[in-house]
Order: structure tokens, then sequence, then C-alpha cells
């Protein structure tokens, strides 16, 4: 079975919060482990969820199996003063130009803006242009300086009404957000979700489904909810979780006759990497 990452976050050697959460994981923040993982698992290859910078040069270091979504994040935002100005679009259309570029990643809650805000509008129209989805933070934060309202999976639904030629992901499946995260997935068509970051660091998969057996099958009910397993994405959110562990974790909620798109075929088609198939 083929197995496409649909989101990760890649900073190898940064020291502090991601080598912290990696070693958590059981894994090594660094490039060389993260390919020999992505091999010992099956893993042809993966879409980073950019952020840290909007330079060209600042995206040019992802080894050949990594695609990426420039991401307008709060040191974005830090850098132009709470605004994005026309340098920073043009920047951004520069990076969607590029066949590696597969789309754009926001990061709503982590900065006091609604999807729907005028700020984003370029945003919209340049995905819409270059026929390239926009991937969204939703649910829950790390840390305690976001704002949750933000970041609430309905304010996705205005958004994708507003903007039908958009494609949007909603990351992260709105957890724990369900509900309301499988309700506006199923209502727009040009909404998916991506499954990442349900997990963090290392668990035992039976035990977890014992202990937490109330989360499994709550989850669980809403992927079934939703009807259409064409709509999820498989992913990690590394190196939050361990990759193992979650493959395990996600062949649990995912009927084994959906396997192969939510696995692959999903995220090949949203983010254009049919040559990982």
């Amino acid at each position: 079975m083929k197995i496409i990452d649909a989101h990760l976050h890649f900073c190898p050697g940064e020291p502090g919060y991601f080598e912290e959460i990696a070693k958590a994981a059981g894994h090594e923040n660094t490039e060389e482990h993260l390919l020999a993982e992505y091999d010992r698992l099956g893993i042809a290859g993966g879409v980073v969820m950019g952020n840290r910078g909007l330079t060209l040069e600042d995206h040019d270091r992802y080894p050949d199996r990594l695609r990426y979504c420039i991401g307008l994040d709060s040191f974005c935002l830090k850098e132009n003063g709470g605004r994005i100005g026309k340098k920073t679009w043009d920047l951004v259309e520069q990076h969607l130009q590029r066949d590696r570029c597969v789309g754009i990643k926001l990061y709503p809650g982590y900065h006091p803006f609604y999807i729907t805000d005028p700020i984003y509008e370029p945003a919209y129209e340049l995905a819409a242009a270059y026929g390239k989805p926009v991937a969204v933070h939703m649910g829950e934060t790390a840390g305690t300086g976001a704002i949750l309202k933000y970041s609430h999976p309905l304010t996705m639904d205005e958004a994708a009404v507003t903007h039908p030629r958009v494609r949007f992901v909603m990351c992260h499946f709105g957890n724990p957000w369900l509900p309301d995260a499988a309700c506006v997935v199923r209502k727009n068509e040009n909404v998916t979700a991506d499954l990442s970051g349900l997990l963090e660091g290392r668990i035992i998969v039976d035990e977890f489904f014992r202990e937490q057996r109330g989360y499994g099958e709550y989850l669980i009910t809403w992927l079934r909810y939703m009807g259409d397993y064409s709509r999820f994405l498989f992913g990690t959110d590394w190196p939050l979780a361990n990759l193992e562990d979650y493959i395990e974790f996600t062949k649990r909620v995912i009927p084994e006759k959906y396997w192969e798109p939510v696995f692959a075929g999903n995220a090949a088609r949203v983010y254009g990497l049919d040559q990982w198939l």
C-alpha cells in the first residue's frame, strides 16, 4: 500500500520545540531520520506545511521526497506589522509558480483573523488562479497564546461557500470539534480534511483504544457520518507523533476497503502528487 504524508513540518536540527516533540515521539528531528523512517514504513513522500519564512530560499532546502504549502503564519504577520502587503503576495505567487509548491497554508488561531477576513482574499484569488488548494489549521492549537475562536471549523463553511473555485483542506479535521468539522466537510464539495495532529508522542495503539475508548468511538462515528472517505487525507503532523503508531491508529479508524484512497490516493488528487502512486 502506498502512503503519502499529507501534513508534516520540516525544521531539522532546530533546537527547542521541534526537537523536544520529536524526542517525545521516539524520533530525531533530522532530515536523515525522517527519510529513513519514510523508507522503513513505505511512505512515498510528504507535504510540508511551511512556516517561518516566505523567501524562495527558505523553501529550497526540502529533499526531493517533500513538497510544500507556502505558509502565512504568525512570523509572517509580525514581520509585516500585522498586515499582508503586496510584496508578500508577490512572493506567495512566485512560490505557487513552482511545481514543488502545492498549495497555501493559513494559520488562524495563531493570529487573530478569521479566514473570511479580507486580509486573506488575495490567497483565495491566487489559489483559484493556480489551481492549488488552501490548507487551513483548524481546531485546537499548540500553546496558550492562540485564540481558538478563529480556528473553529465552522469558520471554514463561509469561506468555502464564498470561494467555490478554491479547494480547501481542513487540517486536523477540526479536532476536537468533530461534529462541526464533519458537517462542514460533508456540506461543501470543495472541502477535504486531513487526519493529522490527532495524537502526539508515542502510544501503544491497543492500550490507547482501551483507555481512550470514548474518543476513539467518537472519531469513528463522525468519520462514518461523513459517508465519503474520498474526502480524508492521511497526515502525521511530524514530528508531533510517532509515524508507525500513527499509521496503525489511522488503520483502526478507517475501514480497510478505504485505506488506499485515504493513505495516498486522496492526497495525490488534492495536491497533484500522482507521481507518488
